[in-house]
């Protein structure tokens, strides 16, 4: 941000790194010794003034409620995955790779770093079903997925079905010029269809099963 004051930068600076270092925010006495800023009514002011600006969000109800704002890791070790939707919907999934994803999720889900295992531009999906019931992914289960332009046979996959205009998860098979899309739920049958019927939207990453 280049409307900021020296000081602004350096207690975001401070926020940053401290964050990084602690996993918790620092407390508005921490921030007066690491700034040198000389009372806590001046770090006050100007944490009143990054909020205006965008680049803070505070929680005055609890104590060390600051959270920096404009990134998606907010702090070591965790990540904001954005949530685009419902694995039934009946539209196609705006991936994370196109220009427009961003503004299309309406919210997000924070997760530790293990859980996208290193994975780039990962996005999230709400299971609608128990069609993948059997690889451990039940009805209501957040499953999150990368982007990819190739996927290999037995793939578990988001798939844009256009002739039914609808989104699947299910284990994706090329056999010869059709698709076989394979549910993981032995009561439930297969979904056959033209290769040229199927878009990947994403390859399945992992899953999480949210707390009731």
């Amino acid at each position: 941000m280049d409307d900021l004051s020296p000081k602004q930068k350096d207690i975001l600076d401070f926020l940053a790194e401290f964050l990084e270092e602690n996993d918790y925010p620092p407390s508005i006495r921490d921030i007066q010794i690491g700034c040198k800023i000389s009372s806590t009514s001046v770090v006050d002011y100007n944490l009143r003034k990054l909020e205006e600006k965008g680049a803070i969000r505070r929680d005055r109800e609890v104590a060390r409620g600051i959270e920096v704002l404009g990134s998606r890791r907010r702090r070591a070790g965790v990540v904001d995955i954005p949530l685009m939707g419902t694995i039934a919907a009946g539209q196609p999934i705006p991936v994370p790779t196109s220009d427009r994803w961003a503004g299309d999720a309406a919210e997000t889900v924070t997760v530790t770093d293990d859980m996208i295992r290193g994975h780039q531009n990962v996005f999230a999906l709400r299971v609608k079903g128990t069609s993948m019931v059997e690889d451990l992914i039940d009805d209501g289960d957040i499953v999150f997925l990368e982007p990819v332009n190739a996927v290999e046979n037995g793939d578990k996959v988001a798939v844009w079905l256009k002739d039914r205009g609808e989104v699947t998860l299910k284990r994706f098979y090329l056999e010869g010029d059709r698709v076989r899309l394979q549910p993981a739920n032995s009561t439930m049958q297969p979904i056959y269809t033209e290769a040229s019927n199927v878009e990947v939207q994403g390859r399945f990453v992992s899953s999480l099963r949210p707390s009731t």
